[in-house]
């Protein structure tokens, strides 16, 4: 772990000496609760009667809208941050204020659960939080809105995420949901600092356009403005061959040089819906017949 400071690790620390028999994210829920409450000027009275009808959902349409989501995110989940890599910001409001959100985005790896020709039907769900003082069951009902809403209106059937036991996450919220169990040997086993920032990152980092592009800056490299194809990614055909090498080479280097942590792997659920009951029928199907699906965790 040499090699860096700050942020990552003091979260790191935290977690080693945390004894609570709930899950991180409760803990921040708890220590939130009265500063949330000035803030949105409610009372401990007001918000126990709170039921998730008074909430409206809705996904974010604007820049505005998603950024606040991602503060939100800062400040009531785990991990502090949000992905990169989202594409889809869902949101509960209550009265005006912001008090639930989800985040989905492009997987960092694909494992076929539904088979190779239907890779494309898999999304993360990379990161959730409700504020504190919001009702027990919101989490869920804005988990299930926002599935539903991403069945009806994109082409994506198979809804992935995963659970940190280093933070002492069981995936409650998924079991609630009635999500698929597919064991706890997934997620990256590594988490390296990023080189130009120090943020922690997984191993697809160093082959990212924004990393390809620090790269060419290092090297003295001038990056070409026709090399970026449809969504923003690298067309390493219109990259000159003798670059495209530098770049490759760079990139390997840069993630061989890198500090990295060891990380405990996590459990990994599922869920597959589609845009009518047959289609969720048939896929449904699919799935369970090319998957091993495993009992809820329900220790520790």
């Amino acid at each position: 772990m040499a090699g860096f400071e700050g942020g990552f690790m003091d979260l790191l620390t935290r977690i080693e000496e945390y004894n609570m028999p709930h899950c991180w994210q409760y803990e921040i829920r708890l220590n939130n609760l009265k500063e949330d409450l000035e803030i949105s000027n409610l009372t401990e009275e007001y918000v126990s009667n709170l039921r998730v009808s008074d909430f409206d959902f809705s996904i974010a349409k604007t820049k505005k809208e998603e950024l606040h989501i991602r503060n939100f995110i800062e400040r009531h989940e785990w991990l502090g941050k949000a992905c990169g890599f989202s594409k889809y910001y869902f949101q509960a409001h209550h009265k005006g204020i912001l008090s639930g959100v989800v985040i989905m985005g492009i997987p960092n790896a694909f494992n076929y659960l539904l088979g190779k020709d239907n890779r494309n039907l898999e999304i993360l769900i990379n990161r959730g939080a409700c504020i504190s003082w919001s009702p027990q069951n919101l989490a869920s009902s804005l988990l299930s809105y926002s599935i539903k809403w991403m069945a009806k209106n994109t082409n994506y059937r198979l809804f992935t995420s995963y659970s940190d036991p280093l933070a002492k996450e069981l995936g409650t919220i998924y079991q609630a949901c009635n999500f698929y169990y597919l064991g706890n040997n997934y997620g990256a086993k590594k988490k390296y600092v990023q080189p130009y920032n120090a943020n922690m990152v997984s191993d697809r980092w160093f082959r990212t356009r924004c990393a390809y592009k620090n790269y060419a800056i290092d090297l003295g490299i001038e990056w070409g403005d026709d090399w970026l194809g449809k969504g923003r990614k690298v067309e390493w055909a219109k990259v000159p061959q003798d670059v495209e090498n530098k770049l490759r080479a760079y990139s390997k280097r840069m993630q061989k040089e890198a500090a990295f942590i060891e990380l405990p792997t996590k459990h990994k659920y599922a869920y597959v819906l589609g845009a009518n009951k047959r289609e969720t029928r048939d896929l449904r199907k699919l799935f369970e017949t090319l998957n091993v699906i495993y009992p809820y965790p329900k220790n520790r």
